[in-house]
């Protein structure tokens, strides 16, 4: 039987054995990984996993139909395989093993908001000064099973891994960064999310400390400086990292914006300080929260030794993400309406930002906002707490969407013309005759809510 070496392929049916302990039905090479059937493509490599609600092993046909190479399965099958004992235990095992042959440099990125912002930033920054040879986590993998996934896919030649790493509960991150290994770890910011399984905001900031303990020798921990956590996360940082760099808006950050102006176009013209070295660029998102997203990449782009002025030119050109501040004109029928897409997710703190951005856009301000989730016993207060950013915002229009809208609703009665619903249909519905020619809106809410139904019903993003 001829032997596959495949050395330009992603993993060959040997390397996937040795490296999961499994037993290998027959040769083969992969050149992707995914454990959703629905995603798998020519040439990957299906991981079926049994889960709560489902067992992968009942899609292996139909990934073997949409072109699977190979499988990982912990039942036999009709189809190339590795046979294992555990299916998820030999996702970790084979992400471990893409760790330890990869030269590439690992960055690790989490915080409460951000993350995935900074992270695709922080791609298209290395990405200018070597294209093709970064891997990054894609969509928002960033748990237990995303970053293991992630982590399989990057290929042999890699010379950047940029991963995300998110948790709701304490000990999470610890796990996640014991297998990415990173050689250079970023907070990017600490706020109230997820606040039904901790005590209080800052042991929020603890559980996103534990990023560190994975940091390789001589690795770098980077903090925002402007944070009311920063000795807390650089003391959680000090065991770990040779070097701890701040960032922020503050006297005193190791990275820090010494100038920012907004620009017509809305966004905005930086001079970043780096020592004795400055940096200008234009951060093409609008928001003071992009200048503090762009200085903690700047921050990783420096760590990692990759080019500063390249890196710029990519933050200048950056586009808005599909939940996360993209932008599009939906169309009217005398007309269209600037839609701003956040509609990924929210907490108080993004919720601020946001609206911030939003008092920035003339026309009419109309803000869809959806419950924030996981906020625990003090949701209520949370929720009543976004009055204030809406006034600030010159908000003349309030859709809001939810249960757990109801004490904002009652805080803005009689000072914002306000709208309160159940759900999504039922937004989208009163959005369809609130809108008008020449509006700005702004469309946030957590996830669940299902507001890119909203997005998408207007002409942007997907379902």
């Amino acid at each position: 039987m001829r032997r596959v070496t495949g050395a330009a392929s992603l993993w060959t049916a040997a390397e996937i054995a040795a490296a999961t302990g499994g037993t290998a039905s027959a040769d083969f090479l992969v050149d992707g990984v995914a454990f959703d059937s629905r995603e798998v493509g020519p040439r990957d490599l299906f991981v079926a996993m049994k889960g709560e609600a489902s067992d992968g092993h009942l899609f292996i046909d139909q990934a073997f139909a949409q072109g699977s190479a190979g499988a990982i399965v912990s039942e036999p099958c009709d189809h190339p395989h590795v046979l294992v004992a555990d299916s998820f235990r030999a996702l970790e095992d084979l992400a471990r093993a893409s760790r330890k042959r990869s030269g590439a440099t690992i960055i690790g990125v989490t915080g409460s908001v951000g993350k995935t912002s900074a992270k695709e930033a922080l791609f298209a920054a290395l990405d200018r000064g070597a294209p093709g040879a970064v891997h990054r986590s894609v969509k928002s993998y960033n748990n237990h099973t995303g970053v293991p996934l992630s982590l399989a896919r990057m290929p042999r030649d890699a010379r950047f891994g940029v991963f995300e790493m998110g948790m709701n509960h304490a000990g999470e991150l610890a796990a996640l960064t014991r297998i990415v290994r990173p050689h250079i770890a970023v907070v990017t910011a600490i706020a109230p999310a997820h606040t039904a399984f901790f005590l209080d905001e800052s042991a929020i900031a603890d559980a996103k400390g534990e990023i560190f303990e994975g940091l390789e020798p001589g690795g770098r921990a980077i903090v925002p400086f402007d944070s009311v956590h920063r000795d807390r996360l650089v003391a959680a940082a000090a065991p770990h990292a040779a070097t701890v760099v701040t960032f922020g808006l503050e006297k005193g950050a190791d990275v820090r914006a010494i100038e920012t102006v907004r620009l017509a176009t809305g966004s905005t013209f930086v001079t970043a300080q780096f020592g004795a070295h400055e940096l200008s660029f234009t951060m093409a998102q609008p928001g003071m929260h992009w200048v503090s997203n762009a200085l903690a990449v700047l921050a990783c782009v420096d760590a990692a030794g990759a080019d500063l002025g390249l890196a710029g030119l990519a933050l200048a050109e950056l586009g808005g993400l599909q939940g996360r501040g993209a932008r599009f004109m939906a169309s009217l029928p005398d007309g269209e309406a600037l839609v701003i897409d956040e509609s990924y997710n929210a907490n108080p703190s993004s919720m601020r930002a946001t609206l911030a951005v939003l008092k920035q856009e003339p026309g009419r301000h109309v803000a869809v906002l959806g419950e924030m989730r996981e906020l625990g016993a003090a949701s209520a207060d949370y929720h009543a707490g976004l009055a204030e950013p809406i006034l600030a915002a010159n908000v003349e229009m309030a859709l809001l969407v939810g249960e757990a809208m109801a004490p904002l609703a009652q805080a803005l009665e009689g000072k914002v013309e306000t709208v309160h619903v159940g759900d999504a249909a039922a937004a989208l519905t009163s959005l369809r005759t609130i809108l008008a020619p020449g509006d700005a809106v702004l469309i946030k809410g957590s996830n669940g809510v299902g507001l890119a139904r909203v997005v998408a019903s207007l002409g942007g993003g997907k379902t």
